[in-house]
């Protein structure tokens, strides 16, 4: 068993239900690349949503984790790649939030579905909230039909207006997807990483999840020292120049199957820093119900260059898939 992170859900509530293009591209790259693994293995997820793809801890603090096999569902024979037939009439299954607009009108999914599916959650990412959330009615059928009315008005160009186009190209891409077809995963990501790459990112794997430990670490650090100062203590050097020690250690966290077991990261964990001011106990127990949703990331001093290279060791492998396939249901 090892122990994942939390969600991207947990991670976007967290940061204010708002990521920054930046992250939004970072976690594109991988989420195709993890629903490409999971079809190359002869299944379609048929739920995917933020709350199913987790991050890794410690050195795989910045690898995204897809879970929850319960809906999957095998849509070639693994021996001929004979795909399962068309249907109609078929009951919503997964998230209606997300749920491809052929999932509402009853088609049997595919492998266009998962794709369609990502590219609402990429745009809920954008905007904090899609424009079908919060629709009432008296019964959850009514509600999956309101959904679906709003979700088929609403023309893609307005969903993803004010943002890059290359958000409507994926998606209309995707819709534009008949059943057996085969998605070309490497052109939606290179979709992406043009974008990333005209916007000036860099491959540097800090999220905005990072940055707000960061920015945290960084203000207890200063208020202890001026809290020490004021008592006549001398002021502590960091011996990392001004460094973090490392992110905010977790104690809520996920688990997965595998045969790999987590690395923890002692020098993660922040070293108490013996300050008994009631100011300094009243920071720590903050930054302690902060920490219980987060999880042990890369540390905040690894140098760029450290967490590219070790983003080139981690393409894509079964490891990275939390549940054995073999273990799927039909």
């Amino acid at each position: 068993m090892e122990l994942l992170g939390p969600s991207l859900e947990d991670l976007f509530n967290f940061c204010s239900r708002k990521f920054s293009l930046k992250t939004v591209l970072l976690l594109a790259d991988q989420m195709i690349s993890r629903i490409e693994y999971i079809h190359s293995k002869n299944f379609i997820h048929r739920d995917v949503k933020p709350d199913n793809f987790l991050m890794g801890l410690g050195k795989k603090g910045n690898l995204v984790y897809i879970i929850d096999f319960g809906l999957a569902k095998k849509y070639r024979d693994a021996r001929t790649h004979q795909h399962i037939p068309y249907r109609e009439n078929k009951n919503l299954t997964g998230t209606a939030r997300y749920a491809s607009i052929n999932t509402h009108l009853g088609i049997e999914q595919s492998r266009r579905d998962d794709l369609e599916s990502l590219g609402y959650v990429l745009m809920y990412f954008n905007l904090g909230s899609l424009p079908w959330q919060g629709l009432k009615a008296a019964t959850k059928r009514q509600k999956y039909e309101r959904i679906s009315e709003k979700k088929m008005s609403t023309p893609i160009e307005v969903l993803c207006k004010g943002y890059p186009s290359e958000f409507s190209t994926y998606l209309n891409f995707c819709r534009s997807l008949r059943f057996d077809d085969k998605p070309d995963y490497s052109y939606l990501r290179q979709l992406f990483r043009n974008l990333f790459h005209r916007q000036g990112f860099s491959y540097d794997y800090v999220f905005d999840w990072n940055m707000l430990k960061f920015d945290g670490e960084r203000e207890r650090r200063a208020g202890d020292e001026r809290d020490e100062r004021i008592g006549g203590a001398p002021p502590r050097v960091s011996a990392s120049r001004g460094l973090p020690p490392g992110p905010i250690p977790a104690a809520a966290n996920r688990v997965r199957n595998g045969p790999e077991q987590a690395i923890s990261n002692p020098a993660s964990r922040v070293q108490p820093s013996g300050n008994t001011s009631p100011r300094a106990i009243s920071r720590a127990e903050r930054e302690r119900k902060v920490s219980m949703r987060l999880h042990r990331g890369a540390p905040a001093n690894v140098s760029s260059s450290d967490l590219t290279a070790r983003h080139d060791q981690s393409r894509i492998s079964a490891s990275q898939v939390s549940v054995p396939f073999e273990h799927i249901g039909k």
